[in-house]
């Protein structure tokens, strides 16, 4: 048996009615002024699940009053991309929304790119996933782009309000409806969906936190492997343990736990422990691969400790980023072609070369640089106690000599 869904109900039929997204949308702000002048160019809307981006594309046709067909990259066919086209000829200016544009694959493209750029027509695409990224730059060159923000937890609980009075006999407080709007992490479309499970689910449709915790007993946040979320919460994790911050690497360490994704976890605090701590602290590299280990051994909910205790650590331990930067300085003399032939005292097997271990404190002067980068510098020591001792004890073995 079909039934409207709540979040169909309240969808919104002008910008208006929209609530969040105050830089696109209310005086004097672009999306409005667009619909108000009734001209609209081709754009792609992007941001996380459920906080509008639907929405705004439907009332953006709705105040037009333009002919509008919504496809899906993914799921729609050659053909009803096809026959969108041809009405679009037909009928004129057509509205083309499509949803999951960063998944539209090029047969896909190659119909819609001449058209577009014809203006035969309007193009809204709908996205997850940063479209610098994941768009392909001819379609991205044809389209305003507009990122939308994240909705506030009063967001959430302004739409959940008006959302009541669609449903009949409801009873729920102000803690319960707080609650779903703190659990949908800023997704109206999770937010509406539980409200209206909550409701069915009771006979007198009184909602209490309990039912809520009953139904909702995982907090839901946006989370995905394959989109730009997984890799945003990576990317968190690092600049927080880059930037010794404790307790915002706890959070994104527990949000990537929380969906069981150990092995980015490994390889992420792999490389910090080699790009951001480095030579400040080698000792932990093997203490990272002994907490690994161990998270392994036991596996979650276990892991989870070994796993903070070792991200603790390197966020308090002192940080160098000096190894990456001489390599990296040393690749890219490398790739301008700054090389030049190995000094032939150091050739294999060349009786010229002076053996290091047959000198005192194992080191001696000679050259072993190319000779045209023989006053080459990449490795620049920071000044942590580790390297300075390290650099230390090097000069001081050149003044021995």
């Amino acid at each position: 048996m079909y039934m409207e869904l709540l979040a169909d109900k309240l969808r919104p039929q002008k910008l208006d009615d929209i609530v969040g997204q105050d830089h696109l949308i209310g005086k004097d702000k672009i999306l409005t002024n667009l619909v108000k002048n009734k001209k609209l160019f081709s754009m792609i809307l992007y941001g996380k699940p459920g906080i509008g981006k639907t929405s705004i594309a439907s009332a953006i046709s709705n105040e037009l009053g333009l002919r509008t067909k919504f496809l899906n990259a993914t799921t729609s066919k050659k053909e009803d991309f096809e026959m969108a086209i041809e009405e679009a000829k037909f009928y004129g200016d057509i509205i083309l929304v499509i949803d999951e544009i960063h998944r539209m694959n090029k047969d896909k493209q190659d119909i819609l790119l001449p058209h577009l750029e014809k203006g035969t027509i309007i193009l809204i695409g709908l996205t997850t996933s940063n479209p610098y990224h994941k768009i392909n730059p001819a379609i991205r060159s044809r389209v305003q782009i507009f990122e939308l923000k994240e909705l506030t937890i009063a967001d959430i609980l302004k739409i959940l309000k008006k959302a009541t009075k669609k449903l009949d006999g409801i009873k729920i407080n102000n803690q319960a409806l707080e609650y779903i709007s703190t659990v949908s992490s800023g997704d109206v479309r999770c937010a509406l969906n539980l409200l209206e499970v909550a409701y069915y689910a009771k006979t007198n449709h009184e909602i209490t936190l309990e039912d809520l915790k009953n139904i909702n007993s995982k907090p839901v946040f946006f989370h995905d492997k394959n989109e730009d979320g997984h890799y945003d919460v990576l990317s968190a994790l690092q600049k927080s343990i880059r930037g010794s911050d404790v307790d915002a690497t706890i959070h994104y360490l527990a949000r990537l736990i929380a969906v069981e994704d150990l092995d980015s976890i490994y390889r992420r605090l792999s490389v910090i422990a080699y790009e951001d701590i480095g030579l400040a602290n080698p000792g932990i590299g093997p203490r990272l691969d002994a907490a690994i280990n161990a998270a392994e051994r036991v596996g979650l909910p276990e892991a989870r400790i070994p796993l903070a205790e070792i991200a603790i650590e390197m966020a308090l331990s002192p940080k160098s980023n000096s190894a990456i930067t001489a390599i990296d300085n040393a690749l890219n003399d490398i790739n301008k072609g700054s090389t030049g032939n190995v000094p032939a005292h150091i050739k294999n097997g060349n009786p010229n070369y002076l053996y290091p271990h047959n000198y005192p404190h194992d080191w001696v002067k000679q050259q072993y640089l190319p000779d045209n980068i023989k006053d080459a510098i990449y490795y620049k020591p920071k000044n942590n106690l580790v390297e300075m001792n390290l650099n230390k004890v090097h000069n001081d073995m050149k003044k021995d000599n």
